[in-house]
This record gives structure tokens, sequence and C-alpha cells, in this order.
């Protein structure tokens, strides 16, 4: 498996309620739609009553960790062609403008370990 997260923060003035619904109901479907090779794509939205920040730690700018999963790096690089193409880049940049502040968008490959306990 090979794996992207992402730290995405809500758009001013959003609900966190009009954002995770925005996110689940539009925008899955639509990335879904356009990048195939994804088999795996989870959000953890921030729930801010239960955030533990140490102090003077930088505020946080994100509201939830995007986790998206691809069968291998193959499947990412094609992946990232189709998101580079003009009409299918468009056409996320344009959806996430309805929830996203793209300013704070970051997007990472990640090496993960699990850790398993018995």
């Amino acid at each position: 498996m090979f794996k992207t997260i992402a730290l995405l923060k809500c758009k001013p003035g959003l609900s966190r309620t009009a954002f995770i619904d925005y996110y689940e109901k539009h925008h899955v479907p639509l990335i879904r739609s356009l990048l195939p090779q994804i088999c795996g794509y989870r959000r953890n939205f921030i729930d801010p009553e239960g955030a533990f920040i140490s102090e003077g730690a930088a505020e946080r700018d994100f509201d939830v960790v995007t986790e998206i999963w691809f069968p291998d790096r193959a499947a990412y690089d094609a992946a990232m062609v189709l998101h580079a193409r003009p009409e299918v880049g468009a056409r996320i940049a344009e959806d996430e403008e309805n929830f996203l502040d793209r300013r704070y968008t970051r997007m990472f490959v990640v090496d993960e370990h699990v850790s398993s306990f018995h």
C-alpha cells in the first residue's frame, strides 16, 4: 500500500456540521469518480472539545486529517497524472472552494508503520 495524508482547513464561516456534510456528501464522491486509483479514503475530523495542545504550541491550522491509500506507487503516480490534467485539477479546486480554505492545504506522502498489540 502507498499512503498520503492531507491536512485541510474549513472555509471561514462554515460550521463544523456543514463542513463535514459537504465533504462527505459532495467532495468524497467527486474525488472517487475522478481518481479511481484510490483504494482507501479516510477523513479524521478534529474534535475541538477533545484536543490537547501543549503550552506555547502553534495554533492548529487544520480541521481534518485526510488519509488516502493507493495499491502502490504506480497507482499514486497515475492518480497524480490525472490530477494534473487541467479539466480534473480545475474540478477538484472548484469544489474545494466550497468548503476548504485552500491556503492551508498540505499533502504528504508518508511511510506508515503500524504496531500490533495483543
